[in-house]
């Protein structure tokens, strides 16, 4: 499956990757904020960092508004276009994330993003993707804006494993 085409079938789900995934690789691959002004929420806006800790105690409110968001994203942006790649990262980034689950109620919706893949590095070693976020979107005037998310959270399970723990044992006695 080529991972650069839209997934998801519901109207939902599709525009909403669009924001996520399409839009938010492209632009940060561009070093590029005005692809992605436009789908964020810019009047109570709020990140939490999770630090990368499954203990919300250690979690930070490190971006309390967009401009802090902002500044961050445009840092890491040129951070990562600095970096040497031997791997395609446009290819890598598409291949490493995707949405594992929309719900959406009414004009909100709840966003599970999963980062889970790698980048080989030019001086040998690879830049692990692997963590979660939770966005927080709201339609307004008919699109979805980014209201806030909890990010950096450790993706601790893959899917084979989270597959593995769903399925419903039955012992023979």
């Amino acid at each position: 499956m080529n991972s650069t085409i839209n997934p998801f079938s519901d109207p939902d789900s599709r525009e909403l990757w669009e924001i996520l995934i399409c839009r938010d690789i492209e632009g940060f691959l561009n070093q590029n904020w005005s692809l992605v002004a436009g789908d964020f929420l810019d009047v109570g806006f709020m990140g939490i960092d999770g630090c990368f800790l499954s203990n919300p105690d250690g979690w930070k409110l490190t971006f309390p508004d967009l401009a802090s968001y902002r500044h961050a994203w445009l840092a890491q942006s040129r951070q990562f276009n600095n970096t040497r790649f031997l791997d395609d990262p446009r290819e890598a980034l598409y291949r490493a994330m995707r949405l594992s689950r929309v719900e959406v109620e009414g004009d909100s919706a709840l966003v599970h993003k999963k980062f889970n893949g790698s980048i080989r590095l030019e001086t040998g070693g690879c830049l692990k993707l692997c963590w979660q976020s939770l966005f927080f979107c709201r339609r307004i005037d008919g699109l979805y804006k980014i209201a806030g998310f909890v990010g950096y959270l450790p993706n601790l399970v893959s899917d084979e494993t989270q597959s593995v723990l769903n399925q419903e044992v039955t012992l023979d006695q």
